[in-house]
């Protein structure tokens, strides 16, 4: 890895090999990658990625991993939707959707940034990956260690959505359900990480595994013509897609890939887990832990590891916050699905209906570009909808039937 000088501290900066690191043993800060910015001048342009392969491996000389992908390779390059409809709702001029609702393999943003853990995982010659997770991501690493023939351990808490629990086992896992919130399952995996030794994608590798979510960053510049947008609205539950994102617009700026990035960032989290959006709001640096309570599950980290990284990835870049009630939550489901025909997840739900908040405030401009981050798949989180959504038409199998209910429907569609 010509490109990769090793890994360093976040707040000391003082340097590591790259080995599978995560914390600074002198001030305990967390460890990034650390790239060679001048030796990526030379492999790093545009023509370079534009003939790669369609998925996040066109950005490998920006990502931490030597020698060949070794999973992942649909995985990447969702698609980002003009979305005139949800924009004209919201009262925007110039919407889009990054929709990773249909990221390859398991429907979320996670299999970017597994996809680069397993591959480090390899390389470093573990032979069990494992994550603490609110649901994507024991799905994502549970896939992924399967197409790279390893041996997956999975803790969630135990109340996590049926669609999640079915879309990790049918990939064979060894799944644990801790009786817990996700701060306590991921207290009890810094345990299990040290006592066993396996690759904890979000503990021992998660200097590698983060820098998976640059490139849904990369991506959006990218298909926007080589471009950052001017605000881009991400749904936090640890916080480091925010952060990763604005870290990769950067990078692409201090390679001459793009213009002067004049992006504004934006966090959304629920009313009933937004520590990060809390912060924000009282301008300060001091995340405090809360309790989860809220049908986003997925975005339900009391105690945002990134926290403090994504209230500096806001502040700098200009941007702001907003929380979303468990009522706007599931409004902003429908509302996407309404005018876009995309059905997303809870988290979501938050980001649509954070981002109708924050225009309505006036902090996002009605006249400028706006990317709404749309992370994970509806069909995972179907149970936040029951009884919410109104039933259809149930009649016999004659003409006469459906009349009368057509006619009843639509007097009482009508009328409401």
């Amino acid at each position: 890895m010509a490109h990769v000088k090793g890994l360093k501290c976040r707040e000391c900066h003082r340097p590591y090999p790259a080995k599978p690191l995560h914390v600074c043993e002198f001030c305990f800060g967390p460890l990034e990658v650390d790239y060679d910015y001048a030796a990526l001048r030379r492999v790093a342009t545009r023509r370079a990625i534009e003939a790669g392969p369609p998925s996040i491996w066109r950005y490998q000389a920006l990502l931490p991993v030597e020698g060949e992908a070794a999973v992942g390779h649909a995985c990447g390059m969702t698609p980002l939707l003009p979305a005139k409809n949800l924009g004209a709702a919201l009262g925007v001029r110039e919407c889009y959707l990054k929709n990773d609702a249909v990221c390859h393999p398991t429907l979320s943003f996670k299999d970017r940034v597994v996809a680069v853990a397993v591959t480090k995982a390899l390389e470093f010659g573990f032979p069990v990956v494992a994550c603490a997770s609110t649901g994507n991501l024991a799905n994502s690493v549970a896939a992924h260690a399967a197409e790279a023939s390893l041996r997956s351990v999975i803790f969630v808490p135990a109340d996590l959505e049926q669609g999640k629990i079915v879309g990790t086992l049918v990939y064979r896992p060894t799944l644990v359900a801790v009786d817990g919130n996700y701060d306590e399952v991921n207290r009890l995996c810094s345990e299990v990480a040290d006592k066993y030794g396996w690759a904890f994608v979000n503990i021992n590798i998660r200097p590698y595994y983060a820098e998976g979510s640059k490139t849904f960053g990369f991506e959006i510049a990218e298909q926007l013509g080589w471009r950052a947008p001017r605000h881009i609205v991400v749904p936090a539950a640890g916080g480091s897609l925010v952060t990763k994102i604005w870290k990769g617009l950067k990078e692409l700026q201090a390679l001459d890939l793009i213009p002067e990035v004049s992006t504004r960032m934006y966090v959304a989290q629920a009313s009933g887990c937004g520590p990060i959006v809390n912060a924000i709001k009282a301008d300060s640096e001091t995340i405090r832990p809360v309790k989860p309570k809220t049908i986003a599950k997925s975005l339900a980290i009391g105690n945002p590891a990134d926290g403090y990284y994504a209230f500096k990835a806001v502040k700098e870049s200009g941007g702001g916050a907003e929380h979303a009630t468990d009522e706007e939550i599931l409004e902003g489901i429908q509302l996407l699905a309404a005018t876009e025909g995309i059905f997303t997840e809870t988290a979501g739900g938050v980001t649509v209906a954070a981002a109708q908040k924050l225009i309505a405030q006036g902090v996002i401009p009605r006249d400028e570009s706006l990317v709404i981050s749309i992370t994970g798949n509806g069909l995972k989180t179907q149970e936040a909808l029951t009884g919410v959504l109104p039933a259809g038409l149930t009649i016999k199998p004659t003409l006469k039937a459906f009349d009368e209910a057509l006619a009843a429907h639509e007097a009482e569609t009508s009328g409401a």
